[in-house]
């Protein structure tokens, strides 16, 4: 069973050294990510979910003193942070740090290199409108499990745990990360054949899904940060986005 927060902890461990030598040039924080450029350039994002704990005037009082800043204070977010958004900001630093191996990298959508058949079970933990009717396509019985009621209707405990439990092929948010939900998640799969980790906040980084049942990673490299970083500035989500990142699968080897 993994303990609640073992992932990220190995991200800053992974990334702890790189971030001692880089600082944040830039910070942007809208409705649907957050975005953080280094002094060297790279950038990364992670989402900020709707329900992020922080409320009252001083969203956060951190604000103004991030440019310039070690970016290994932002990376601690990853372990120190006890709200979703603080880990929004540690997790768009790791993504910054990640230099994924291209060699390993495909950019294919997700049901051509999943090979779903039909009758297969997937469950979907978060609503990744795009990939809905392609899967039903296949023939294979999808499952949806979402925990925003404005977007589907949500399942019982109990039906969530049955879809995650029987699963031959499971696609996880990359959300899970940032909500402290992704072990739980994980620790209720049976023995799917692929397990995927999906969406922009993915971090790129094999090495620290070790022993979970992880396959594939799909993440978003940004290809032009200004456009990105103006897009969520003016309160943009992914569709906005989505022309100038691009995105890639990474598929875990053991």
């Amino acid at each position: 069973m993994l303990k609640t927060g073992i992932v990220l902890n190995r991200l800053y461990a992974q990334l702890e050294s790189s971030a001692q030598n880089r600082r944040i040039d830039d910070l942007r924080l809208g409705l649907s990510y957050v975005g953080v450029k280094l002094d060297n350039g790279a950038a990364g994002l992670a989402a900020v979910l709707p329900e992020n704990s922080i409320r009252g005037c001083t969203v956060l009082k951190e604000a103004g003193t991030y440019v310039g800043s070690p970016a290994v204070e932002t990376l601690k977010y990853l372990i120190t942070a006890n709200n979703s958004l603080h880990r929004s900001i540690g997790l768009a630093t790791a993504n910054a740090l990640v230099l994924p191996e291209t060699e390993d990298t495909e950019d294919r959508e997700a049901t051509t290199y999943l090979n779903l058949r039909p009758n297969e079970k997937v469950a979907m933990v978060g609503l990744f409108s795009p990939l809905v009717e392609r899967i039903r396509a296949t023939g294979a019985t999808l499952t949806i499990i979402e925990k925003n009621p404005e977007r589907i209707e949500l399942l019982s405990s109990e039906n969530k745990k049955k879809a995650l439990e029987n699963c031959d092929v499971a696609i996880i948010t990359a959300t899970t990360l940032l909500n402290n939900s992704f072990e739980e998640t994980i620790n209720l799969l049976s023995a799917p054949r692929s397990v995927v980790l999906m969406g922009p906040s993915t971090p790129l980084v094999p090495e620290i899904f070790v022993d979970t049942p992880v396959t594939h990673l799909g993440g978003a490299l940004i290809i032009d940060s200004t456009k990105v970083f103006q897009i969520i500035s003016e309160g943009g989500g992914t569709p906005a986005l989505r022309t100038y990142l691009h995105f890639v699968n990474l598929i875990r080897k053991e």
